[in-house]
């Protein structure tokens, strides 16, 4: 098991601002477990710095970039990590992603995605791969950097630095009543489960008055289905109820 995750509550003793993140490791679990506890962190630390709250984006950029580039400095740096954010502040959501975990927000019972899977496959990777002197090449129905691996974004991955960048794609809403949650997940749920699909299923747990435990019922839920699909890859999944942050 190389997936990781994090959440902080309470930031700032407001129980309406939070931060969670899923890290999906390759090559081995450490870049996932040096993200689990230093990313969310940093990103914090950045924010806590900006003056201005427009520069938001900017903030966690520089929160994964710091990541990364503390990552690489450990001794035997090996394996990289991709890696969604979800900050919640201010009536907020600021949702990040650098790799394949991914995030799907329940608007009303239909599902948004929030992020967009880095992969090879994907035209404007594929061009600043290419553009970099790197290359892209298919094998086994599946598109790898330099025949090797198969995102194009994440923390780690030294080998593969020149191509393999940890700068996320962020997206920024403010959270009104009909944003009912947040899934969060790697890629082991999303190869075999679609983001309606796995709305739809969350979906009656995440609705009602008693909520104490159906959040994780509902996440339990949806890695059985993957699994029982024939999902043979790590799945990790957090489901963040989003009415109690407006």
């Amino acid at each position: 098991m190389e997936d990781r995750f994090s959440a902080i509550t309470n930031l700032e003793r407001d129980p309406k601002q939070a931060i969670f993140g899923v890290y999906d490791g390759h090559g081995g679990s450490r870049a996932a477990e040096f993200a689990a506890k230093n990313l969310c962190n940093n990103i914090l630390g950045e924010i806590g710095s900006e003056r201005n709250e427009s520069d938001i984006d900017e903030a966690v950029k520089r929160g994964y970039l710091a990541t990364d580039s503390e990552f690489l400095k450990e001794k035997d740096v090996k394996g990289g990590s991709c890696c969604v954010t979800a900050l919640i502040k201010d009536g907020n959501l600021v949702v990040s992603n650098a790799g394949d975990c991914r995030a799907v927000l329940s608007v009303g019972g239909f599902a948004e995605a929030l992020t967009s899977d880095h992969r090879p496959s994907r035209d404007d990777e594929r061009n600043r791969i290419e553009s970099s002197g790197g290359y892209v090449d298919k094998f086994n129905s599946v598109w790898r950097i330099q025949g090797s691996l198969a995102v194009s974004r994440g923390i780690g991955d030294a080998h593969l630095k020149r191509w393999v960048i940890s700068e996320p794609e962020t997206k920024t809403l403010r959270i009104n009543p009909q944003h009912e949650f947040l899934i969060l997940a790697s890629d082991g749920l999303w190869e075999k489960v679609g983001n309606q699909e796995a709305v739809d299923i969350a979906r009656p747990f995440c609705m009602g008055t008693d909520q104490n435990q159906k959040p994780l019922l509902a996440c339990k839920k949806l890695v059985d289905l993957s699994v029982s699909r024939g999902s043979l890859d790590d799945i990790s999944v957090m489901l963040i109820p989003l009415r109690r942050f407006i």
